[in-house]
Formats: structure tokens, sequence, C-alpha cells
């Protein structure tokens, strides 16, 4: 059974929705990031950038156990193993993996850090929550656009390109967002939505997670912590 260590953030609800819609068993651990998990050594040992979600599967390409970290890493590792969400043409393929990585290099850091700044950021920094806020808007934008002529991120057909970028928009208000702003994102939101793999995966500990409001929790995440050498 394949064990994902991860916690209930954008990026291993990514993970999560992807595991639930290749039907792939699997088993959940969590890992606190707000009290520190992510710096104990056997988290390190799968994940040397300290960050969920990571992977391990006990029946990896030639049939040993494979580790692997990196959220997007992750998603085309799985659509690789059970040949789903990721066309097997050349030009469907790179039409995907070019959305992909405009979720991990833009959509991913940008919106994270316009909810930074608007939310958890210790003063308010009218610059930053300005560029930011403005950043997101013009990556919903981008979105809104290719989906003004697409039913999904990358064409006809749902894939992973969809599973990474639907997670980070979940919180399109905290990111200074008004979502009727975009009349198509707002339609294949709502689409993504109802699906039920995407329904269970974004259930998949979120139990577990609470608001941050207490230093130890700010300064593990955002403070001197993240940056001590290990």
């Amino acid at each position: 059974m394949i064990e994902v260590f991860s916690w209930p953030t954008p990026n291993g609800h990514k993970v999560h929705i992807m595991l639930e819609e290749c039907g792939l068993p699997y088993k959940a651990i969590p890992v606190n990031i707000g009290s520190g998990d992510q710096f104990k050594p056997d988290f390190l040992a799968i994940s040397p950038n300290n960050k969920i979600p990571a992977l391990i599967d006990p029946q990896g390409p030639d049939g040993q156990p494979i580790s692997l970290f990196e959220s997007g890493a992750i998603l085309l590792y799985l659509a690789g193993k059970t040949g789903k969400l990721l066309p097997r043409t050349d030009r469907g393929r790179y039409e995907v993996l070019q959305w992909l990585m405009f979720q991990m290099g833009g959509v991913g850091p940008m919106l994270g850090q316009a909810h930074h700044f608007r939310m958890y950021a210790p003063e308010k920094i009218p610059y930053a929550i300005e560029r930011y806020s403005n950043e997101a808007k013009r990556l919903y934008g981008v979105i809104d656009r290719q989906l003004s002529r697409n039913r999904y991120i990358a064409g006809k057909q749902y894939s992973i390109a969809d599973i990474a970028i639907f997670p980070w928009l979940r919180s399109w208000a905290n990111q200074g967002i008004v979502l009727a702003d975009y009349p198509h994102l707002e339609k294949w939101f709502a689409e993504i939505a109802e699906r039920p793999a995407v329904q269970r995966g974004v259930k998949v500990l979120a139990d577990l997670r609470r608001p941050i409001t207490d230093d130890k929790a700010r300064d593990v995440l955002f403070g001197k912590t993240q940056y001590q050498q290990r």
C-alpha cells in the first residue's frame, strides 16, 4: 500500500485527490507542519526539502520501493504508474505538462505569498499585499482565458493539470479574489469541486488542521525554525 506523508494543504490535497482519482489504495500519514514534524529525521530522509507531501510506494517501477517528494513529481509518478490523467500522445502530454509547470512555478508560490502577506504576516506591508494580490489576479486571469477556450486546463480532458491547480484556488477569498470576476474559471471550479474523488481528497486529514494562532506554530512555519541548518 502506498504511504503518503502529508497535511491538509493545497499541495497535500493535490496528491490526495490524485490517489482518489486513480483508485489506488493508500494510507495518509499526518505530518503536522505547525508542530515541526517536517523537520524530523525520518521525514527528511524522504523529503530533504522538509516540505509535504512525500510518498513511499513499496511497488516502484522496478518492483522495489521508491520514495518521492515534490507534489508535481508525485502527480507525474502516479500518472505514469496508472496510465491515468496524462495523455499518451507527445502533444497532449506536453500541453498538460506546461500547465503543471505553470502551477508549480507560478500559481503555488505566488498565491502562497498573497495568502501569507494578507493573512499571516506579523505586520501589514501594503507594498507586499498589493504586489502579490495583483499577481494573484493576473494568474486567475490567465486561467480564466485558458478556460474560455477549453473545458479543462489543458484542453478537452481532465488531467493532472486540473488536479494541481484546483486546491490552490479553494482559498480564493483569502487571496483577494472575487471569483465571479472570472466566469470561465468559476464554472470550471464548480465542476471540479463536484467530482466525488475531489470531494474525498480534500477531506483527507482535514479534521486535523487547526488555525495558526500561536507563536510557536508561526515560528515553525514562517520564522527562524525554517532556516536552521540540518
